[in-house]
């Protein structure tokens, strides 16, 4: 579908940290380059906000990471990570996520996700009928929801040029990623959603 940028569009980035930030990882062993992801997806268009939602951990190894993130122009919403009796562990963003984009629709063109889950789908729905936005989606291909890609009205996808999208890329997909993305693509996007919730540490920093 042929989407509309021009200088003057109002433009609203909304980034899923933890879901990138595995993506990354299972298929490339490397981690995400959020200024050229910024900068292409903008694509010369007039940003009005750009939020990466983000869980610490007790180390507080990330703030580096958010630091980062404050020079390219992102800024973070954090929440603590909750750990509950038993040792499992939570960390979920995707309501405070839903909320902020649909608050700010009403002063914004174009609503930019960096995510590839699925469960954004209502929202991406949401925001082209009621909110009159254009809904763009930023993630990579291979593991993103085939019906989050529909649903949208342009998706970006990293695959096509991990060279520009990722730090520390050494060239091809992580060792035994490159056939299971290519064979079944419900089946890689239900292996990142089982790490990411499994996994605690969700952010670029090693």
């Amino acid at each position: 579908m042929a989407i509309i940028k021009h200088p003057e569009q109002r433009v609203g980035v909304f980034i899923d940290t933890q879901n990138l930030y595995h993506s990354a990882k299972n298929l490339y062993h490397a981690r995400v380059n959020f200024g050229n992801l910024l900068k292409d997806s903008v694509a010369g268009r007039r940003l009005i906000r750009a939020r990466a939602y983000v869980v610490t951990t007790e180390s507080g190894e990330e703030q580096g990471f958010f630091e980062a993130l404050g020079k390219i122009g992102i800024e973070t919403r954090t929440k603590d990570l909750q750990i509950f009796f038993g040792g499992a562990k939570k960390a979920d963003w995707d309501v405070g996520m839903a909320v902020d984009a649909i608050t700010m629709a009403p002063k914004l063109d174009t609503v930019i996700l960096f995510t590839g889950d699925g469960d954004f789908i209502p929202l991406v729905e949401y925001l082209r009928t009621h909110g009159g936005c254009q809904v763009e989606v930023v993630s990579f291909g291979r593991s993103t929801s085939g019906k989050l890609k529909e649903a949208t009205d342009h998706f970006l996808d990293l695959d096509a040029d991990p060279r520009r999208y990722l730090m520390n890329y050494r060239g091809g997909t992580r060792r035994g990623a490159g056939t299971k993305f290519a064979d079944d693509v419900n089946t890689t996007e239900a292996d990142v959603q089982k790490e990411i919730s499994t996994i605690s540490k969700i952010t670029g920093v090693e």
